[in-house]
């Protein structure tokens, strides 16, 4: 537990102020925010064991609304980038729910993450390929190190589309703000524009955000204006997305039963 005024920002390396103290399962955790890149963070986060018993937290209860949601932006992402039939990472993939969304709708998705256990997307693993597209959503915010996740991620594709709550201005105490996550413990870093628009630079892309929730970092010409308005009219747009691609669904039932015989 830290007793310090300060800390060493994890995102930009300036000096964190600290605001609070908090209880993530119950341990008494100083919170700090920094003045620079207005990153809000735990002190060094000493309980994560403990907070991923398991990956999934039991709160969870929006994660197949939410996934069909992302599956619907990821869409009209490739859309505007010209890239339906490019490859697609979800590297925080979880029970690979997304990447088969994605696969029934017709893209060629693959599945990763370092916790969890792929259940539904079994068969399309990540083999470590180049993409188009990487997803990693509601990930960032459990980060310890920031910067190196995101610059591993934009490694693996051309652009990396991320979700996480951008946090209020002004920066709301505990009581007042569900995304801390308190309950479950495994939030420990939130995000500010300015935050993204640090990262961005730093790694030397551009970032397009709604604002809210959703971010994409990206190397291509995206107008940030044309992209919020797709995802305004999202379920027009998804249609049009989604418009001349053939479903994997039996396809891919095909390839795994000829892997069983």
């Amino acid at each position: 537990m830290s007793a310090a005024n300060s800390l060493t920002c994890r995102v930009c390396a300036d000096q964190a102020r600290f605001l609070w103290r908090a209880a993530p399962l119950g341990h008494q955790v100083g919170y700090f925010e920094c003045g620079s890149c207005g990153y809000i963070q735990t002190e060094q986060p000493f309980w994560l064991d403990e907070a991923y018993a398991s990956p999934i937290n039991l709160t969870d209860t929006g994660i197949l609304g939410r996934n069909k949601d992302c599956m619907e932006r990821v869409l009209i992402t490739l859309w505007l980038l010209k890239a339906r039939q490019g490859r697609v990472i979800d590297l925080a993939g979880g029970f690979g729910i997304l990447v088969r969304m994605l696969r029934d709708a017709g893209v060629d998705a693959r599945w990763s993450d370092k916790y969890a256990q792929n259940l539904v997307a079994k068969g399309f693993e990540d083999d470590g390929g180049h993409a188009v597209l990487a997803t990693s959503f509601e990930s960032f915010e459990h980060f310890i190190d920031p910067v190196q996740e995101m610059s591993a991620m934009l490694s693996r594709a051309d652009s990396l589309l991320i979700s996480t709550q951008l946090a209020p201005v002004p920066t709301p105490p505990p009581s007042a703000w569900w995304y801390y996550g308190l309950e479950h413990g495994q939030h420990i870093g939130f995000f500010r524009r300015q935050t993204l628009e640090y990262l961005a630079s730093r790694l030397n892309v551009r970032v397009l955000s709604d604002g809210e929730s959703f971010h994409l970092f990206t190397r291509s010409s995206l107008s940030e204006y044309f992209w919020l308005q797709a995802l305004k009219r999202r379920k027009r747009c998804f249609k049009w997305a989604r418009r001349g691609l053939a479903s994997l669904t039996w396809s891919d039932h095909e390839a795994l039963k000829l892997r069983q015989i």
